[in-house]
């Protein structure tokens, strides 16, 4: 299908490259997915989108340029790669501090959630713990002093 040798060659020379593909019948659409993978397209690069006709694939398109240009807006991109990166942190929060004997998965979200990363739990004192928390003493002591 030569649309796809066109589209690899456009691929490499910008950066969003959407492809609108009008397939107006149940069997070109069905064609159309049989060659994307059969000429190894990799899903989403470029991010092909099928419309059933012209004036549809317009609309889709401004569509998606609206949505990008109130993305850049809000800088969504940043927002979502900080919210992605806090999210895997208290991931790996909440497996370090559920490998300590006595402590649960709730004391785990307390902990990530009063008082943040691993190494602000680690530094914090029995006190500030149970300040902040509603872990017991016994647990804030299993804390301070299993914690490196």
């Amino acid at each position: 299908m030569p649309i796809f040798s066109r589209v690899q060659k456009l691929k490499g020379q910008f950066a969003n490259l959407y492809v609108v593909v009008c397939l107006p019948t149940k069997e070109q659409n069905d064609s159309f997915v049989r060659s994307y993978f059969k000429y190894g397209m990799e899903l989403g690069k470029p991010t092909f989108v099928p419309v059933q006709d012209r004036e549809m694939g317009f609309e889709k398109i401004v569509k998606i340029a609206l949505s990008r240009g109130a993305c850049k807006r809000q800088d969504v991109t940043s927002k979502l790669k900080a919210e992605r990166k806090q999210a895997m942190q208290g991931m790996d929060n909440f497996r370090v501090v559920t490998s300590i004997p006595g402590i649960d998965n709730h004391d785990a979200n307390a902990l990530n959630q009063a008082i943040g990363s691993i190494e602000a739990i680690a530094k914090a004192s029995k006190e500030y713990i149970l300040e902040n928390t509603d872990l017991s003493a016994d647990k804030a002591d299993i804390i301070t002093r299993d914690l490196p």
